[in-house]
């Protein structure tokens, strides 16, 4: 039984008691007074009979209309004149009557009329003894009336504690409804904290209840500073805080390789002209304050844009990876600009200051052939006076280029239905399946190619048409978990679920096919997560009672961000692969991945990697603490 219940059933008890005890002593007590009264009033009414009697004559014909007189009256019950020897003289009786008094209240509360006694007197001598006894019935029927208005007001002054219990034990479970519901949050995976009440009880456990949630967010705050700072260390410059060479690589990999990639974009490297030179002629902290402000100025660049990473290769060498731009030319200008405005404040000295190249590519490219072209491009550069930029040779992308080509092509796509699911398996560390990850597929046209998601995702984002395509990718997933898939991830984008209109049709969809639920697992990339990260918990709140598994895909290069995980309850996180690549060799990042698992975990996190090239890299994910991985290394059954 609840203790809502009991509470009440308590007020409810002692309420009964306390009317039942009032109203058995007030029936008693007027019970009392009633009878004391009836007493008194046979008394006065002999005495007044026996006077009345005396001042007569005594013959008995008088004596009989006296008496006579007296109980016609219907007050009383009995008339009765006694002679000395106690002989009754004449006597006067009526049955026992109730009125409309229950007979189970005149049992339950019985009444004695009291006879009263009067002598009548011949002159000196005693004539006889009157004796007098009213009827009991007014007194029951003022008696049962008493009891109704009792009964009444009981009624009301109940009702009316009622009304205060109530308020009163909602006052009281408010608090302890909001402990209840803090410590399935935590069984959930979401620490929050809750208002502290007034009641000393009640507000000692939700003070102690706040501090352990303050304690577990401090300990994982402390701990993900930590490993944020292990993940700059392993992953960027120290001087100019950009990418460094190893991590850039990865990314430039993950660019040109995974299918969900924007698969077209550009490249532009960065040489600084006799850095060497600078460092010996004006110093080793005007070389490293150049350095830093070329580190703002490609920065600038990449900031806003959608998996764009600025690095720095070496001593004098950056580079710049712009997914999605296919001709670079102004952010390669704004970047000659950046160098001419350094030469200009005086911290590079002659006309030798840097050079660029620039390069377009496609996905499939490879890693070294971009660098090579870029390479040779910067060469020719580096051959001019002076400020100088090459491009490498292009290739030329024939799919739609225009909005409205693009727009064309999706919405003939949607109309039609030519959109698909294709499946990854997603591997524990044992080689149990874990779900089917399955990204979007679209046909350009009938009979034509099916185009990745990065193909088409961006420009869908930015023709604002992203929900039709992830509403379709969810009903897909659903209906091949109902033809019997154990499990299916789908990737629904950050713009998405920044619409409420879409995660309310989302639901609904779901909803419907509430038992195939469990079996869906949802997850948005890092960048749309924290971007729109209100939207994002919005959406977690409204789609976790339906039982879907929730997560975060792409995630580590906004770890930082980590803190702000805690009181959503998510149910897994996927490491992006540029963390994975070549990890069975680059310690600094086992370190920060190692610490993350642990992170994850303590707060309930499945913790997946993305990308697994080899053997070698998924042999060493279980000692960092990986629960599973999907990517080329892993087998398809």
């Amino acid at each position: 039984m609840s203790l809502f219940r009991q509470l009440w059933l308590a007020v409810i008890a002692s309420t009964v008691i306390a009317f039942a005890g009032s109203f058995v002593a007030s029936m008693l007590t007027a019970r009392h007074y009633l009878e004391s009264q009836l007493a008194i009033k046979n008394n006065d009414n002999a005495s007044s009979l026996a006077l009345s009697m005396s001042q007569l004559d005594k013959d008995p014909v008088t004596v009989e209309l006296q008496v006579a007189a007296v109980f016609d009256s219907g007050q009383y019950a009995a008339v009765r004149l006694v002679d000395p020897n106690g002989k009754t003289m004449t006597e006067k009786t009526s049955p026992a009557i109730t009125g409309n008094v229950p007979e189970w209240f005149v049992r339950l509360f019985p009444i004695e009329s009291q006879p009263g006694h009067a002598q009548v007197s011949a002159g000196w001598n005693q004539f006889g003894t009157i004796e007098l006894v009213s009827h009991s019935h007014f007194a029951y029927q003022e008696l049962w009336r008493g009891a109704l208005r009792l009964l009444a007001w009981f009624a009301l002054g109940g009702g009316i504690m009622g009304l205060l219990g109530m308020q009163l034990l909602r006052r009281i479970k408010r608090p302890l409804d909001a402990v209840v519901g803090q410590a399935q949050a935590i069984s959930e995976r979401r620490f929050i904290g809750i208002p502290v009440p007034s009641t000393p009880e009640l507000k000692s456990l939700a003070s102690a209840m706040n501090a352990m949630v303050d304690r577990l967010k401090a300990m994982f705050a402390e701990e993900a500073a930590r490993l944020e700072q292990v993940r700059r260390e392993a992953n960027l410059d120290s001087l100019t805080g950009l990418s460094n060479r190893s991590f850039f690589i990865n990314q430039l990999a993950a660019a040109l390789s995974d299918d969900d990639a924007i698969p077209s974009g550009s490249l532009i490297m960065l040489r600084l002209a006799d850095l060497a030179g600078i460092n010996r002629r004006a110093g080793r902290e005007t070389a490293d304050e150049l350095l830093r402000r070329v580190g703002v100025a490609l920065n600038e660049q990449a900031k806003g844009r959608l998996n764009a990473v600025a690095a720095r290769l070496n001593g004098a060498d950056f580079a710049l990876l712009l997914p999605g731009v296919r001709d670079p030319a102004a952010q390669a200008e704004k970047l000659l600009h950046a160098l001419n405005d350094l030469a200009a404040a005086g911290l590079i000295d002659g006309d030798r200051i840097g050079h660029l190249a620039s390069g377009s590519y496609l996905h499939g490219h490879s890693v070294p052939n971009l660098l090579s072209r870029l390479d040779a491009a910067l060469a020719a550069a580096e051959s001019q006076s002076g400020l100088a930029w090459c491009r490498a040779e292009s290739h030329d992308d024939q799919r739609a280029t225009s909005n409205a080509d693009w727009k064309k092509l999706l919405d003939g796509a949607i109309q039609t239905q030519r959109l698909r699911l294709i499946d990854f398996p997603v591997a524990g560390n044992a080689g149990q399946l874990l779900h089917l990850e399955c990204p979007l597929r679209l046909q350009a046209a009938e009979d034509g190619e099916w185009l990745a998601a990065g193909s088409f995702m961006p420009m869908a984002s930015r023709l604002s048409m992203t929900t039709e395509l992830d509403l379709t990718a969810a009903r897909l997933a659903l209906e091949r978990i109902a033809a019997g898939a154990p499990a299916v991830a789908v990737n629904l984008s950050g713009e998405s679920i920044l619409d409420a209109a879409f995660r309310a049709r989302l639901y609904a969809q779901i909803a419907s096919r509430k038992e195939l639920a469990p079996r869906l697992w949802l997850e948005v990339s890092e960048i749309g997560a924290f971007q729109h990260f209100d939207a994002f918990h919005a959406f977690c709140d409204a789609l976790r009672p339906l039982g879907c598994r929730l997560g975060i895909e792409h995630f580590g290069r906004q770890f930082s961000e980590i803190g702000r995980l805690h009181g959503i309850g998510l149910d897994y996180l996927k490491v992006d692969g540029s963390f994975i690549r070549a990890i069975d060799t680059q310690t600094g990042n086992q370190a920060f991945l190692k610490g993350l698992c642990s992170i994850a975990h303590n707060i309930g996190l499945t913790v997946i990697a993305e990308g697994v090239q080899t053997p070698a890299e998924l042999a060493i994910l279980p000692e960092l603490g990986f629960d599973g991985a999907t990517g080329p290394a892993i087998p398809r059954n």
